[in-house]
């Protein structure tokens, strides 16, 4: 009887020698879309999850605003990783890591590069309050996280894009730039009805950065 070849010997693969997504390479999946309806029902089992145990609505926005925050900082490296930065002018692979040095870069950065790649689409407005210089505002007219959430009339104070006021405050934070954020309803008119105004759910993010960031940017010259 005849030996079998090692091709023959060879034993088939198992399933954990296969590639697995860590294998996959960052940029292959980049322009890669999750149905709005997976999303729905994600969050709102998000939202499930962070009502348990609150004591009122400035608690659920809290806890939504905990869990943005980890996705805010892994979501910066991956950005910074994926495109050129716009921060150098140059193209080389140690010019990509770069973080902003100047608030007004990483809010740029935020409303636009950021936002695509959440929301596939640039924030409607950035501007800075007129009131405090420590403080901007980015503004959504229609955020995602709020179009397909049922708000009762008791919880009708409740933002849920507090969850992505999060992410914005992992993203500020992992620049160095360390800041508050919040996210505030500005879309309701009063007396017209709510299902008949243009922008119901328009929201606006509060940034209010530390005193620190705010010594740093007159020292470096960059708060004009």
């Amino acid at each position: 009887m005849s030996r079998p070849t090692s091709q023959q010997a060879q034993r088939p693969t198992s399933s954990s020698a296969r590639k697995t997504i860590y294998d996959v390479p960052v940029n292959r999946r980049r322009n890669a879309e999750l149905s709005r309806a997976s999303f729905a029902y994600l969050f709102s089992e998000m939202i499930t999850y962070a009502q348990r145990k609150v004591t009122g609505i400035t608690d659920l926005e809290k806890r939504l605003n905990i869990q943005g925050y980890p996705i805010g900082l892994k979501l910066l490296d991956l950005l910074l990783y994926r495109s050129p930065t716009p921060f150098s002018s140059t193209t080389s692979a140690a010019a990509n890591n770069l973080r902003p040095t100047a608030i007004l870069p990483l809010l740029q950065f935020i409303s636009t590069t950021l936002w695509k790649s959440l929301f596939n689409r640039p924030a409607d407005a950035l501007e800075r309050s007129s009131e405090a210089k420590d403080e901007y505002m980015i503004t959504d007219n229609d955020p995602l996280v709020n179009a397909h959430i049922s708000v009762p009339k008791e919880m009708n104070q409740l933002n849920c894009a507090a969850y992505v006021a999060g992410i914005i405050e992992g993203v500020c934070d992992g620049c160095g730039f360390f800041a508050r954020v919040t996210a505030h309803s500005v879309g309701e008119e009063e007396g017209v009805d709510h299902s008949r105004q243009m922008w119901p759910g328009k929201t606006a993010f509060l940034i209010k950065f530390n005193e620190e960031v705010m010594e740093r940017e007159e020292i470096l010259g960059h708060d004009k």
